[in-house]
């Protein structure tokens, strides 16, 4: 099977409802797009799933929900005002801006002239005023990270939780990046998407962790439906690694791009709260920890063993949602030949994930009989809570089954003349997958859908 390219998902995602560029009819915003109707399902199903895994199937991880805006003093101490840079030039001949670290040969991918500037550092934060008046003093940030304000409220959520180690703090929500060069659709955006765990460990215990993490993720996208022949573990060089992290792994998917990250596991060490404690002369704190006059919280937690207090080390697995989404698009668009000149594409999305969980589809759109009888089923089948059960009233089965199959849901359920005038009634179930049909009774159909999604 040809491998899925960029334009196929592009024209998949338009065409569908998944996701469209933002601000479209200006001609658009780079870096930025909006989810459409089934995007914003795909997408909200995907961070379900982090969310059941990370938070309620484990007993060690609590959530948190913070502000974007940010003050810029915890931008300050975690060093993000200094280091959070990438490197730019510009081509004097088109104008034209690029990461250094981009460039090949020396020539402007824009024009492929050589007449380039020398790399300077250009920060990725979005920089915004908080209050009316305009100053130094009133500058702050939308975050470029949602792991600060786990850092930041460490001493609240174990206060209001009387957590021990090792436990976690797990967030999901939007972060913002200047990027020079946004680029591959969804890939590499402005505004984005994370969904992050900060694992809080003993000094000592986080090489262990770290591994186990690495293992737990992987584990995690393989039941989501990533296959283990698309996904590479990169190990960061130490010369390469963040200006916090002691050492990272990169979970990393072939793209239509290339193989590019999909998710980071980095040991932060004790980076993090180390920078945002008050009076670190009373913990052993790694060299790269500064005192922080600011501060006015020990983020720290006491060992009940020793009885000292102690700045824990953390490990941080951060997915991208908007990666996410479109390595679930990537690996689940399938085009298939069906034979007699005819094929079909069909998004082979699991079941949890799909944005659709059912399709009601009327044999005959203008039958009063039948188009009661669906709206009758939507009715009890949404109160299943599987997920959403759609009515497709277009009047071409043919054509609906189609769409279906195109935009992943698993099951199409038709009410035909059968249903009505039968006893016990009956609908037919069709498989996404296999297009198998089968006929099930309406009193049956609550517990079939039940034992099939749940």
């Amino acid at each position: 099977m040809a491998a899925t390219t960029m334009e196929q998902l592009v024209s998949l995602c338009k065409r569908r409802g998944f996701i469209f560029q933002n601000a479209d009819i200006y001609g658009g915003q780079q870096g930025v797009y909006d989810y459409g109707p089934l995007g914003v399902e795909l997408k909200n199903n995907l961070k379900a799933a982090w969310w059941r895994a990370m938070v309620y199937e484990r007993d060690d991880v609590e959530g948190l929900d913070a502000a974007i805006l940010t003050n810029r003093k915890v931008l300050k101490y975690s060093g993000h005002e200094d280091t959070f840079s990438d490197p730019m030039v510009d081509c004097k001949k088109c104008k034209g801006r690029f990461r250094a670290d981009h460039i090949k040969d020396g020539k402007c991918p824009n024009c492929g002239a050589s007449d380039l500037t020398e790399p300077r550092p250009f920060n990725l934060m979005f920089k915004t005023q908080v209050g009316p008046v305009e100053s130094a003093e009133n500058i702050g940030y939308l975050r470029p990270e949602t792991a600060q304000a786990i850092f930041t409220q460490f001493k609240n959520v174990v206060d209001s939780t009387s957590r021990k180690l090792p436990f976690g703090i797990a967030q999901i929500g939007k972060s913002f990046r200047n990027e020079i060069t946004p680029r591959n659709f969804i890939f590499r955006v402005r505004e984005f998407e994370q969904a992050e765990l900060e694992y809080f460990v003993f000094p000592g215990d986080d090489e262990k962790w770290h591994e186990i993490w690495k293992n737990e993720r992987i584990n995690w996208w393989l039941e989501q439906g990533l296959s283990m022949e698309n996904i590479h573990i990169y190990t960061t060089p130490s010369d390469d690694l963040a200006h916090y992290a002691k050492a990272c792994y990169d979970i990393e998917y072939r793209f239509p791009h290339g193989m590019e990250e999909l998710e980071g596991i980095a040991n932060r060490r004790d980076y993090d709260l180390g920078n945002h404690t008050k009076a670190q002369e009373e913990f052993e704190l790694e060299a790269h920890c500064h005192q922080n006059p600011d501060s006015t919280t020990k983020l720290c937690i006491r060992d009940d063993e020793s009885g000292k207090w102690i700045v824990p080390f953390v490990i941080e697995p951060s997915m991208g949602i908007d990666r996410g989404v479109l390595a679930l698009l990537t690996e689940a668009y399938t085009e298939e030949d069906l034979g007699d000149g005819n094929s079909r594409v069909v998004l082979k999305l699991k079941k949890h994930l799909a944005p659709i969980k059912v399709a009601i589809i009327p044999l005959k759109k203008n039958s009063e009989e039948i188009m009661a009888k669906c709206h009758e089923l939507k009715n009890k089948l949404m109160k299943l809570g599987i997920g959403r059960v759609q009515l497709e009233n277009t009047g071409n089965i043919g054509k609906a089954y189609r769409r279906h199959d195109e935009v992943g849901t698993p099951l199409c359920l038709t009410v035909d003349f059968e249903t009505i005038e039968n006893k016990p009634e009956t609908v037919t179930i069709r498989d996404r997958d296999t297009m198998e049909q089968i006929r099930v009774s309406t009193d049956e159909l609550p517990a079939y859908l039940r034992e099939y999604f749940l």
